[in-house]
C-alpha cells in the first residue's frame, strides 16, 4: 500500500470530532425543555451525522482506490489554467 493511499487514514480523525460533537448535542438535548430547541438540537445531530458518514466514505474511498476527487478536480483545473496562459499572454503582446 502507498503512501498516499494510507492518507484515507486521517478520515478518523474528523469523523471522530464531529461524532464526539454530536453526542455532546445528544446530551445536552436531554436537559432541555422547549419542545423546538430540541427539534433544532436532533436536525443538527442528525446533519452531523450526515457529515460524519460523508468524510467516513470518502477516506475508504481514498483507501481503497488510492484516488481522491478532489484532489483530481484541483489537477484538472490547474492543468486548465495552464492552457489558457499561452493564449492570453499571446493577446497581451499583440
Amino acid at each position: 500500500m502507498s503512501m498516499f493511499r494510507l492518507m484515507g487514514l486521517i478520515a478518523i480523525i474528523p469523523v471522530t470530532v464531529l461524532l464526539t460533537i454530536s453526542f455532546f448535542v445528544l446530551l445536552a438535548l436531554r436537559k432541555i425543555e422547549p419542545h423546538g430547541l430540541k427539534v433544532f438540537g436532533y436536525v443538527i445531530t442528525a446533519l452531523l451525522w450526515c457529515c460524519a458518514l460523508l468524510v467516513f466514505s470518502l477516506g475508504v474511498y481514498k483507501l481503497s482506490t488510492g484516488r481522491c476527487p478532489m484532489q483530481e478536480m484541483m489537477q484538472c483545473k490547474m492543468h486548465g489554467m495552464m492552457e489558457a496562459q499561452p493564449s492570453k499572454m499571446m493577446q497581451m503582446q499583440k
